[in-house]
């Protein structure tokens, strides 16, 4: 006699079950305090690599407030910045592709752009990936700058480098808008957002 299949949930929807407050299995969502992080390094980086390749016209200024500031030392806070942003970036869209495992879109609801929330959920994960992947060809770059082509030079960086790092603070903020949209508009683990799309009374539904 053949055995029947037995279909069951999926590990996400079996997961389901355990999970609390916002749609998660811990209390507020990781991947966006992860976002802000990634970015304050990786702009930090290029705004203090910009400083120091810059430093030749900016020293009188320093000079004449006395601030003991060296080139050197504006390029170690870009190069180690940059590095840490390189590392971080992993958990960043580790912790983003999870949360969007279970995420639970408000339905109906169209973004300011013109996107439904699949759509804007993809083109979040894919930019996340391919940023991630610049983050890291930047990094190397910069790496090859300090340690090897321009290590007995007083500017550490070249311009192209800085130009690439200011052209992603455009492409950043444009992915960053597509992430606060899943939050602000689609409510995306916003107990909250979720509550009043549903009508209810959020002093009576909230603890």
């Amino acid at each position: 006699m053949a055995s029947s299949f037995i279909p069951t949930d999926s590990p996400i929807h079996q997961l389901a079950g355990d999970l609390g407050a916002n749609g998660l299995p811990y209390s507020l969502p990781i991947h966006p305090n992860l976002v802000h992080l990634t970015i304050g390094l990786f702009v930090i980086a290029v705004a203090f690599d910009i400083a120091g390749a810059l430093y030749p016209v900016e020293k009188r200024v320093f000079r004449f407030l006395a601030l003991p500031i060296t080139r050197q030392g504006f390029h170690d806070v870009g190069w180690y910045n940059l590095l840490a942003c390189a590392i971080f970036s992993f958990f960043t869209v580790a912790a983003g592709f999870f949360e969007m495992l279970l995420a639970v879109p408000l339905p109906g609801v169209t973004s300011s752009i013109g996107l439904q929330s699949m759509e804007t959920m993809l083109w979040h994960g894919v930019g996340g990936v391919l940023i991630l992947l610049v983050i890291i060809a930047m990094t190397v770059w910069r790496g090859y700058q300090r340690f090897v082509w321009r290590k007995d030079m007083g500017r550490q960086v070249q311009w192209l480098y800085l130009l690439v790092g200011m052209g992603m603070f455009l492409v950043i903020g444009l992915h960053g808008t597509l992430g606060a949209e899943l939050a602000a508009e689609f409510g995306v683990h916003i107990t909250a957002d979720q509550l009043l799309a549903a009508g209810a009374d959020l002093k009576e539904a909230l603890p």
